[in-house]
């Protein structure tokens, strides 16, 4: 039986990957914050070491955006150096790396969904711990595989201190002021469960015809406002939705303004389609119907 080590086992595409490779007969070695410390270099190597896996996956990652820009240290500790002490003893264990990073490593300028060969710009402390992160894994291993992704929605938001966009929609139609979501910022919203069925995909391809960038984003691209819409629309909620645009909404953190991903690479080896937004949102709001009372 195959060994997976996970980090980052309790977010919500933490838990998505473990129930997938647990599903195609993997033997998954979880770990979270509270039992390992991916900062800490030497825990990192007890932890790898101690379960000898094939493959190590790290979905683990500091996600504040906006806090990054004052905080910018503890993004990089986590998304970057982190990242180093992964990537190191994945070195020493003879194990592949699979890291998730972001489509917020470009700057959005391109007006089209990115390639893994564009060039990256990140435009803030946030998107530079991830790109970062990625330069670390490249430059300790010969082949890992780094999957770009965006606006990662799944199941698991709902137990997760920040929850996702779905989840903050729903939120704030309980309320009666206004909901006032971007218009001028695109993006590839991409289902969490799809998102590590296709990671599985690429893994079970193996190291030679599977490893580098790739991007897997939701393969639609489409602007917050017009995502907003769609999950009130599929929710049966009709709360008062209000465009707004980057010059009204300001924010600490500069964001791409177009920053939909291409899955063409993914594609062209063989990995199906990623599901509509429309069915995704569709499945969330099944999910989310079924656990609650």
């Amino acid at each position: 039986m195959k060994r997976i080590a996970l980090f980052g086992s309790r977010g919500q595409l933490g838990v998505e990957l473990k129930t997938e490779f647990s599903a195609r007969g993997y033997q998954v070695a979880c770990f979270e914050r509270s039992t390992v410390d991916i900062t800490d270099a030497a825990a990192v190597e007890r932890a790898i070491a101690g379960c000898d896996p094939a493959v190590v996956l790290n979905a683990a990652a500091y996600n504040q955006v906006d806090i990054s820009e004052t905080e910018p240290l503890a993004a990089f500790e986590v998304n970057a150096l982190a990242v180093r002490n992964l990537a190191v003893a994945c070195r020493n264990s003879d194990a592949q790396l699979v890291h998730f990073s972001t489509d917020y490593v470009f700057d959005g300028q391109a007006g089209r969904a990115y390639r893994e060969e564009d060039p990256p710009r990140p435009l803030g402390a946030y998107a530079v711990s991830k790109l970062a992160g990625e330069l670390y894994a490249r430059a300790y291993l010969d082949t890992p595989l780094i999957i770009r992704t965006s606006g990662v929605f799944g199941p698991g938001g709902m137990d997760t201190a920040r929850g996702n966009f779905v989840e903050l929609m729903l939120r704030l139609a309980g309320g009666s002021n206004p909901i006032r979501v971007v218009e001028d910022h695109v993006a590839s919203p991409t289902y969490a469960p799809a998102l590590a069925a296709r990671t599985a995909d690429l893994v079970e391809l193996g190291v030679q015809r599977a490893h580098g960038i790739f991007h897997i984003g939701g393969g639609t691209p489409i602007s917050w406002f017009d995502w907003a819409r769609k999950i009130f629309e599929a929710a049966g909620l009709n709360p008062p939705l209000k465009p707004t645009n980057e010059r009204e909404f300001r924010t600490p953190a500069r964001r791409p303004k177009y920053s939909a991903l291409s899955n063409a690479k993914m594609e062209a080896l063989g990995l199906a389609p990623m599901p509509s937004l429309d069915n995704a949102i569709k499945e969330y709001l099944g999910a989310r119907a079924a656990r609650l009372p």
